[in-house]
């Protein structure tokens, strides 16, 4: 078959093509990056296979949007809660799904001990990175030695779909999508080029035959995932898997999902034998028995529709530089910063000669407001030395002027935190409507307008 061949320039870093070379990428900035690569107008027979089996449907006419039949999205159910709500309510078919996470964190071990348990699917999992004997002890730590998920090696686009085809999977698994290359691109695998071709001959795939393709992708040292940006507007749902290795616990989140939430979020303890979903967080983000220790206070969040009990930590000493040092782990440190000068301008508390250091406990990041008066609690107990009673929990959102504004959820938080056994709530003083109709018995609510009013009975105990 003859093959006329086209030159083009790409990226490296950031794959953007240019019609001839130059030194520097006017995209990502970045010098000596762009390569000459060969670009063939004609398919060889491994492409021919991409073609055959992912090429798009041949015919088919536009259609007035008032003609079109709209259909709820067939879901498959996971064996697993936290995935499950996570994705929206399961793994929709025919969808096209990219889990990226920091090296060792437990995505392979997350993906793989799902699909083990998933006996009523035909899935085909495909590793470029490890072999199937490495494969097999790891399903057999995890408890699925008996499992009839199908395992394949390869690091070829055209050679995977061609299996694929073969066996005719309901899921197909690709570990990693930077282990995977095709031939219509020459440039070496895990380069955008690469990323970039394999994704979108995989998204063909996925929406042609109705298959689900989960395709796991390592992150760059800033945090993003490896790869052209292009790479997760392709496909339907993004997830980041979250945490630190030396904790226990993992967090599985959506930064993008067409077929449902991006608030929701995922918990799991990490333990000898795989992943372990946590269906109740509170009970583990919180402290027991910290009667009488300063610097800490517990707030009731708010992650999608799960109110979360959190537990912030507040470090305050005297600075030993002449800039004193500000650092949030788990929380924005410019919300930190922004929080403090309210705290020092509304209230009165000097913070120009000490050192600030907040932790959210167990390892996950918070972006509800409500924790902002927790937050401030958490950082007075530790500047004055005195202990927030071990019966409070707080919720709150502070604004620049001192004042606590409302938050959403209310009846949801109050009830949390009812059931985990806490006596006496301090919540905004414009959600009490709402709460005085639904709840006048059980835990005691403590209504405040400002943070100096949240404080008098905080440290009061009144």
């Amino acid at each position: 078959m003859s093959m006329r061949e086209k030159t083009s320039f790409v990226c490296a870093e950031c794959g953007a093509v240019y019609s001839k070379w130059q030194g520097q990428c006017t995209n990502c900035r970045q010098w000596n990056t762009v390569k000459e690569i060969q670009i063939t107008s004609t398919s060889s027979k491994g492409n021919l296979v991409v073609d055959r089996i992912a090429g798009g449907r041949v015919g088919q006419k536009p259609l007035p949007l008032s003609q079109i039949e709209a259909k709820g999205e067939a879901r498959w159910d996971l064996k697993d809660g936290e995935f499950n709500r996570v994705l929206g309510g399961g793994l929709v078919r025919g969808s096209f799904t990219l889990l990226g996470g920091e090296p060792g964190i437990g995505k392979s071990t997350l993906i793989l001990q799902t699909v083990i348990r998933l006996s009523t699917l035909r899935t085909l999992y495909v590793s470029g990175e490890e072999s199937e004997q490495q494969l097999k002890m790891r399903a057999e730590r995890l408890g699925g030695k008996d499992s009839e998920c199908l395992i394949y090696c390869s690091t070829s686009i055209e050679a995977i779909l061609e299996t694929a085809q073969q066996v005719k999977p309901d899921l197909l698994v690709i570990d990693s999508i930077q282990t995977v290359a095709t031939s219509l691109s020459e440039s070496s695998p895990g380069s955008p080029s690469q990323i970039r071709e394999s994704a979108n001959i995989l998204l063909q795939y996925a929406k042609t035959q109705g298959v689900s393709v989960i395709v796991i992708g390592h992150i760059t040292k800033e945090g993003s995932i490896a790869g052209p940006k292009v790479l997760e507007h392709t496909v339907d749902t993004v997830l980041q898997f979250e945490g630190d290795k030396h904790f226990l616990y993992r967090i599985l989140r959506a930064s993008k999902n067409r077929f449902g939430s991006t608030s929701e979020l995922g918990i799991y303890e990490m333990r000898s034998s795989g992943l372990l979903g946590v269906e109740n967080p509170s009970e583990h983000l919180t402290s027991k028995n910290m009667e009488g220790l300063s610097g800490r206070a517990v707030a009731v969040a708010m992650e999608g529709v799960r109110p979360l009990l959190i537990e912030t930590q507040a470090l305050v000493s005297s600075a030993i530089y002449a800039n004193p040092q500000r650092s949030a782990t788990g929380f924005d440190l410019r919300r930190l910063n922004m929080l403090l000068a309210v705290l020092e301008k509304r209230a009165g508390f000097k913070l120009i000669k000490q050192d600030v250091f907040l932790n959210i406990a167990g390892g996950i990041h918070i972006n509800d407001p409500a924790v902002d008066l927790a937050v401030l609690a958490a950082v007075l107990s530790s500047g004055l030395d005195r202990a927030i009673p071990s019966a409070f929990c707080i919720a709150g959102e502070v604004g620049l002027s001192g004042e606590i504004r409302a938050i959403q959820r209310i009846e949801q938080r109050i009830a949390e935190a009812e059931r985990i056994g806490f006596r006496d709530i301090v919540i905004p003083k414009s959600n009490m409507p709402g709460v005085m109709q639904m709840r006048k018995n059980g835990i005691r609510v403590h209504p405040c307008s400002g943070v100096e009013e949240a404080f008098r009975i905080l440290f009061s105990g009144q």
